[in-house]
């Protein structure tokens, strides 16, 4: 029995504890968003104006949001290292993109309700402020988004399969992009809906555009919770890259894979468990060794079974 077993243990951090570049951008967009909420709560507690105090605490629930995704950043950075986590703490990441989108989607039922509301009992608008506002808060969302679309992995993925839509990506920055994209959004339809009721008479047009507004936003909403709910759930990995698995595998024409689970331990990180059944089996070193480099696959195991000469054996 062999005391030292050093050789055939390693860490299952998986690249967790180096510091994302998400990480920066969101904490940079943090500082930029609460700034613009200070300066609309405080004007608006000045100048007496409710649409001011109304869109600073709007941004205030948006600067929350983009402090869970900050925490989620840190949190698992700190603890990758931590034992207690069997695949180390890149889930964290697809949990902070769920909760994200759980808060989305409740933004999006209150634009919805507010606007159903505006349409049976419509106000007065001050336009000239309100419009004001509207620019005000395009524009700083248009500078976040910018600095969180700095990687694909805030953007999501197009063009590919529905089950291995946005498999390699950061669901905490898209997250967190997604929330100053709705905000951006909001103003530009906010901008097109006041202009027309200022010049063209059509006050519907403002909680129409906040209905249209909140459709979108709920549709990016939905993407967002399955794409991390599916991290989350431990759904099988894509399934290109199952297949890569399974031809490299079955490479030599005897063996085969007679089982597999591939999940997602972090972004673009995988753990695997295959299940090897051959006439003559190699040792597991050897099937692991067959896997190309570059597949992100980081914890393997591979079991191996002797195939019997009658398979109504098995």
């Amino acid at each position: 029995m062999h005391d030292d077993l050093t050789g055939w243990q390693h860490g299952h951090s998986f690249g967790q504890e180096v510091r994302r570049p998400g990480e920066g951008r969101t904490l940079v967009v943090i500082a930029i968003t609460a700034t613009m909420m200070v300066v609309e709560i405080v004007a608006g507690l000045a100048f007496a104006s409710m649409a001011l105090l109304a869109d600073g605490l709007h941004m205030a629930s948006h600067t929350a949001a983009l402090g869970i995704a900050a925490f989620a950043y840190v949190y698992a950075r700190r603890h990758a290292t931590d034992p207690r986590y069997t695949f180390g703490t890149g889930k964290v990441n697809a949990l902070g993109g769920f909760t994200g989108a759980v808060l989305l989607a409740a933004f999006a039922v209150f634009m919805a309700a507010g606007s159903i509301d505006r349409l049976i009992h419509p106000v007065t608008i001050a336009f000239d402020y309100a419009i004001a506002v509207a620019v005000a808060g395009l524009v700083v969302n248009g500078v976040s988004a910018v600095v969180l679309s700095g990687g694909r992995d805030a953007r999501g993925h197009a063009g590919e399969h529905a089950h291995d839509d946005h498999a390699h990506d950061d669901h905490n920055l898209r997250s967190a992009y997604l929330h100053v994209l709705a905000d951006a959004l909001t103003s530009v339809l906010a901008i097109v809906a006041l202009l027309g009721a200022k010049y063209l008479g059509s006050t519907w047009m403002d909680p129409a555009m906040g209905i249209v507004g909140a459709v979108l936003v709920a549709r990016w909403s939905i993407g967002l919770l399955r794409a991390s709910g599916a991290v989350l759930l431990d759904r099988q990995g894509p399934r290109g890259l199952r297949e890569k698995i399974v031809a490299s595998i079955e490479a030599d024409g005897d063996s085969r894979v007679a089982d597999l689970h591939l999940w997602s331990i972090g972004p673009g990180v995988y753990a695997a468990e295959v299940s090897v059944v051959a006439h003559a089996p190699e040792a597991a070193d050897e099937y692991k060794r067959r896997l190309p480099r570059g597949l992100g696959v980081e914890h393997l195991t591979v079991e191996v079974h002797g195939a019997p000469a009658d398979p109504r054996a098995c």
